[in-house]
């Protein structure tokens, strides 16, 4: 009996490419992080994600690092303690969540809810691994972009705990 070889699927993230184009909040991705080509080679190392409306992508405290991209709809970030829950920012498209956990491996600093229904694409620690080995430039394009996100969030003071 023969082996298989397995390999990851490819997505389309044209949608993703459009979002990301198109934002205009502050801590949007830059939309030139990757040249046209480096996506479709990055899209065998993401995973789609969708959302219904109120549905919790993850919670404050969960020691998860994956990075989500979002291509559609718009999500909730909230603190929550012992006396109340505090809405800290609404992403919207075109940006990332996660990116707090994924540079620092500490837990998750906030809860993150989905307020509309919402299209997102994860990225792995392992993936993210991956990718870094076999496909240096992007990863180095995803981190840089995501970091420049997360800079862009700590130096909002309102905003600065949002960092997920």
């Amino acid at each position: 009996m023969l082996a298989t070889a397995h390999t990851a699927p490819s997505y389309d993230l044209q949608g993703l490419i459009k979002a990301i184009a198109e934002a205009s909040a502050e801590d949007s991705l830059n939309p030139n992080m990757l040249a046209t080509g480096q996506w479709d080679l990055l899209a065998p190392y993401l995973q789609p994600c969708v959302l219904a409306p109120s549905q919790v992508l993850f919670s404050q405290g969960s020691t998860d690092r994956t990075l989500y991209l979002i291509e559609s709809g718009s999500l909730s970030v909230h603190y929550e303690d012992e006396k109340a829950r505090l809405r800290l920012a609404l992403v919207a498209a075109g940006s990332v969540v996660g990116e707090g956990a994924f540079f620092s491996h500490r837990p998750r600093s906030a809860t993150v809810q989905a307020t509309a229904a919402s299209k997102l694409w994860s990225l792995s620690a392992l993936r993210m691994g991956e990718l870094s080995n076999r496909q240096p430039a992007i990863a180095l394009g995803i981190a840089m972009a995501a970091g420049a996100v997360l800079a862009k969030r700590l130096g909002n003071r309102r905003r600065r705990i949002a960092a997920t």
